[in-house]
């Protein structure tokens, strides 16, 4: 009686479980579907070659343009000067922890940087308007209120947890006697790190610094705060910008009709920026799964 009980047990524990992998896969079917279809409505009224092409982004002045490109430009900018930011000081955080630091430092110092990816990124938001970009103009005048370089080096900060913390456990992960071989063979404590952990979590650190981009890239309340709203297609730093998520909250307050051209772009930039977050996820799939071939 009590073994038939255990096996009715795990057979509602199994059906509950894979009844929510369904659930949670029905969703992501259901965002797919509406984007594609409220884009394809998109489509019929705008050109795609015009929407790739065109170096304008003003759907809601009189005189309209629908190039995307000013709005991949202010993403692709402030995602590269987070990377800049976040990857060399998430790397070298990782190595300190996994290499370097005493057991009782690591279990104090991880948690503690870890907090900052709790933190609202309301907050940041408001952090690199009003603390980050004053202090930018004390050192650099010319740049403007708002600007690209305040939030990108704010979005920065923000992800250096994730690349950090994801790769330090790549690298904690690598067994001791890859390290006690280099000690032997008279390596020392950073040639170990360099030239022997760190090529063995590579693919954990691959991804990692994927995931970081990604985060970045997706990233909407630091920008919409403090970058600006204004879409050009531009590399300069110093002057306002406006992102693809940006865009996105500032058509989303209420203000556009819906179902009209004006809202349907949201679905078009929306189903851009999920396609290049989904290729920079298929990269991070390959990469983690190339470099694991190589190193197993």
């Amino acid at each position: 009686m009590y073994k038939q009980y255990q096996r009715v047990k795990e057979r509602l524990i199994e059906g509950a479980l894979f009844l929510s992998g369904l659930f949670s896969i029905f969703i992501t079917i259901g965002i797919i579907a509406v984007l594609f279809f409220e884009t394809y409505e998109f489509f019929k009224e705008v050109s795609i070659f015009e929407f790739l092409t065109d170096t304008q982004w003003t759907p809601l002045f009189s005189e309209k343009h629908f190039g995307v490109l000013p709005l991949f430009a202010g993403t692709f900018l402030t995602t590269v000067i987070a990377i800049i930011v976040a990857l060399p000081l998430g790397l070298v955080s990782a190595i300190f922890l996994s290499e370097y630091a005493p057991e009782r430092i690591r279990v104090m110092i991880k948690p503690v940087l870890e907090i900052l990816a709790a933190v609202p990124t309301v907050v940041y938001g408001y952090f690199a308007l009003l603390f980050v970009t004053p202090l930018l103009q004390t050192i650099i005048p010319d740049i403007s209120g708002f600007n690209a370089l305040s939030p990108g080096i704010v979005m920065g900060v923000m992800i250096i947890p994730i690349v950090s913390s994801l790769s330090e456990d790549a690298m904690h992960a690598v067994p001791m006697g890859l390290r006690e071989g280099a000690y032997a063979l008279g390596a020392t404590r950073l040639q170990v790190a360099t030239r022997v952990v760190v090529p063995a979590a590579f693919s954990g650190i691959a991804a990692s610094f994927i995931l970081g981009i990604s985060r970045a890239v997706g990233e909407t309340m630091i920008l919409a705060i403090a970058a600006g709203q204004q879409p050009r297609l531009t590399m300069n730093p110093f002057v306002p910008i406006e992102t693809v998520t940006a865009y996105i909250v500032q058509v989303s307050l209420g203000d556009t009709p819906t179902g009209t051209i004006e809202y349907k772009t949201i679905f078009a930039v929306g189903i851009s920026l999920f396609l290049v977050t989904f290729g920079l996820n298929v990269v991070s799939y390959w990469l983690r799964k190339r470099f694991r071939e190589v190193y197993e």
